[in-house]
């Protein structure tokens, strides 16, 4: 059995490459010196008045060889000391890096997504890809936080009902509970809760991968926005939070696919009545940002967001307070699902907020449809 040849290493690769170089180099010197020097020498020498086949003539030629012989070998010898000491010294320079992006790999293959490599000062390109390496590793370390918590709460969320009816089935087979309406109530509310579940995690899948289609239509901003506040005032009045509707230009259109985005508009609404006290406000308002985009915004004076929080908002299962369970804090789904359909209509989603206890404000940027862009004002003199 034929043994596996090792591949070879970084500093071998570089030796061999400065090698060849000084190898074609000494060569090309050592043809054009014997080949070209010696007939120019001695047509030269001809010329300066010796004689064809003297004696002197034949020790100058045979002098000029051997210096040319001596010359040559000390360049080569010198080549190829130096072609060592620089293969060494940057193969040193670029090695170390190397073998810590290396180890730094190994490490998140096992699962160590906390890895980071240092500045390494190795050149720009080793360092962009280090630079690329750490933000890898940052987005795999927090995709495994999503997962992880994803897992717990699923597991949290699905324990409550699937006991609940583990208790009814097996009171209902010992005789010791009756089929009622109350009984029938309560295991109609647990798997209505099991299947919100299972469609929340479609959806938000659905809508990340690019799969759902959307009906886009030129709809009027105020009656859309009109329509979403209509909707959710009656659960806004039953707990004492203000809701306000500012449509600003009562002229402006945007072409969406009006369920998905009264989806949208009401899961962000939805949103900011969880997180806001009784006597707070929360305003929808359009505002125009220039002739080719507008923008839908609704803003609370409720629980506020926290700085460090702000990116994790729209990640799937985040939930800003972690005791909430899924009745009162939401599924976590609801703002992941926004942003992808959002997306999908050619906008962005953002959220601002000045901290905690300070309020937020969720900011849908549409474009205007091409048609239905207002003109700009010429003047005439």
């Amino acid at each position: 059995m034929s043994r596996r040849r090792r591949p070879r290493g970084l500093a071998s690769r570089f030796f061999l490459a400065q090698a060849i170089v000084v190898a074609a180099s000494i060569l090309a010197a050592v043809v054009v010196a014997s080949l070209a020097g010696p007939p120019i020498f001695h047509e030269h020498l001809i010329m300066a008045g010796h004689a064809e086949n003297s004696p002197e003539l034949f020790h100058v030629e045979q002098a000029y060889r051997d210096t040319n012989l001596i010359i040559l070998g000390a360049a080569l010898g010198t080549a190829a000391v130096c072609a060592s000491a620089v293969t060494w010294f940057f193969t040193r320079r670029l090695q170390r890096p190397l073998v810590a992006l290396t180890e730094a790999a190994q490490g998140m293959a096992h699962g160590s997504y906390d890895t980071r490599v240092p500045a390494l000062g190795a050149g720009a390109e080793v360092d962009a890809v280090a630079t690329s390496f750490n933000t890898m590793a940052t987005r795999l370390e927090r995709t495994e936080d999503t997962r992880r918590r994803m897992l717990s709460d699923l597991a949290h969320e699905m324990r409550t009902p699937i006991s609940v009816l583990t208790v009814y089935c097996e009171a209902l087979q010992d005789g010791v509970a009756h089929w009622d309406e109350t009984t029938g109530e309560l295991v109609a509310d647990q798997l209505a809760r099991l299947t919100r579940l299972v469609e929340d995690i479609h959806d938000v899948s659905r809508a990340e991968e690019g799969r759902i289609e959307l009906d886009r239509t030129p709809q009027p901003v105020e009656d859309l926005l009109r329509t979403t506040v209509e909707t959710h005032r009656e659960a806004y009045a039953a707990k004492g939070v203000n809701l306000l509707l500012d449509a600003g230009d009562p002229a402006g259109v945007v072409e969406v696919d009006r369920q998905r985005m009264g989806q949208v508009l009401g899961n962000l609404l939805t949103n900011a009545l969880r997180h806001t006290s009784p006597g707070g406000t929360v305003t929808m308002r359009a505002i125009a940002r220039g002739p080719h985009r507008l923008a839908l915004v609704v803003a609370d004076t409720g629980d506020g967001i926290a700085a460090e929080h702000l990116p994790q908002v729209f990640e799937r299962f985040w939930r800003g307070d972690t005791a909430r369970d899924r009745d009162h804090g939401g599924s976590g789904i609801g703002l992941t699902i926004s942003r992808a359909l959002v997306e999908a209509h050619g906008g962005t989603l953002s959220v601002t907020s000045p901290g905690p206890g300070a309020g937020s404000a969720f900011t849908v940027e549409l474009p205007r449809p091409t048609r239905h862009r207002p003109r700009e004002a010429r003047v005439t003199a």
